[in-house]
């Protein structure tokens, strides 16, 4: 990514902004909201729909969209652009979460609007599930308790519901960013050998806190690795990055956990190699189409599903909200927010 030059904040705010905000928050967050900002919230929690969107950013000067809202450039111009029907009000973008893939960065600079995301907030919760999957799916821990839940449990046995040990196996971690660490650091207490890949590789003495080591050949990474963890963004690079071709060279015994973004890995791909049994299993906390989940995966005893809920805990929530607060207060006094989105033009 490149670093660029970030729109000017512009001058100070007098007054109560008006900010709409796309989806319910936690209680706290929201009520705090309503004592500093002129702001719409909503109750429901109903998605909003691409006009609606626009029709939203036409009315605010702050919009607080989730990751779940696209923002693309057609939708900036219709709603900024006198030409389109645009009123050129919106003057702060502040997204709550830590991706800010779903907006279009040139399109909002080009019109002197800031971008913001809420980072480092939800490291340790998404890690915390990363790692969960890491232990359910060699262990078949859902297996079991659906086995349990149905009452067909008939007992111990010496062979019964056989899993894999996590100790002494490879992971691989392919993106090495604040969630990636984490996992890292989190997998050496489970006896874990961990393995990274990354666009830039880690000072030496960040590696050996960590107690990992780097490879530069994502391909050869993958095909020595007993479980691969995902955790770059997503992107143009990264889309399908894990798509037939490297699927077909993990070892039939491998596990692949993705809690990063649903288009990086090739849904289609992963299925048959799941289903013709060239890959052990999968954990999977987003999807290519969410909130829709392919039928197929409901079908296959080896994969462990959840509801992208890496980040899904009260108090990151609670701090993502703050963060967005005081983004919008720094860009209301006429200063530049804290977490201004710098990367990703050019």
């Amino acid at each position: 990514m490149t670093v660029v030059t970030e729109p000017a904040p512009g001058r100070r705010f007098d007054g109560k902004p008006r900010v709409i905000v796309t989806r319910r928050l936690i209680a706290g967050v929201e009520a705090r909201m309503a004592e500093l900002f002129d702001v719409v919230l909503n109750p429901d929690d109903t998605p909003l729909t691409r006009p609606q969107l626009i029709a939203a950013m036409r009315d605010c000067d702050v919009l607080v969209p989730t990751v779940t809202d696209r923002i693309d450039g057609e939708m900036i111009a219709h709603a900024h652009d006198a030409e389109h029907g645009g009123t050129g009000r919106l003057r702060l973008i502040a997204s709550f979460g830590a991706g800010y893939e779903h907006v279009d960065l040139a399109a909002a600079r080009a019109r002197k609007i800031p971008v913001t995301n809420t980072p480092g907030v939800f490291t340790d919760d998404t890690a915390d599930l990363a790692m969960a999957l890491i232990i359910a799916v060699p262990r078949r821990l859902v297996e079991a308790t659906r086995m349990v839940l149905a009452g067909e449990w008939s007992g111990w046995g010496p062979t019964a519901m056989l899993g894999h040990k996590l100790g002494g196996r490879c992971l691989a971690i392919v993106g090495m960013g604040r969630i990636g660490q984490a996992v890292a650091h989190r997998a050496r207490a489970f006896g874990l050998d961990v393995v990274y890949h990354n666009r830039h590789r880690l000072p030496a003495a960040h590696e050996n806190m960590l107690g990992v080591r780097y490879e530069g050949d994502l391909d050869a990474m993958l095909a020595a690795a007993d479980i691969v963890s995902l955790h770059c963004p997503a992107g143009a690079a990264t889309h399908h990055l894990i798509d037939s071709r490297r699927l077909a060279l993990l070892k039939p015994t491998a596990f692949l956990v993705n809690t990063a973004r649903g288009d990086v890995v090739d849904e289609e791909a992963l299925i048959a190699a799941l289903a013709e049994g060239r890959l052990a299993g999968a954990g999977l906390d987003v999807y290519l189409h969410e909130p829709r989940i392919d039928p197929r995966f409901l079908e296959l005893p080896n994969v462990v599903l959840m509801p992208h809920v890496g980040s899904a805990t009260v108090e990151g929530r609670a701090m993502a909200g703050e963060k967005v607060i005081a983004n919008i207060r720094f860009w209301m006094d006429g200063h530049r927010p804290p977490d201004m989105v710098l990367e990703g033009l050019g």
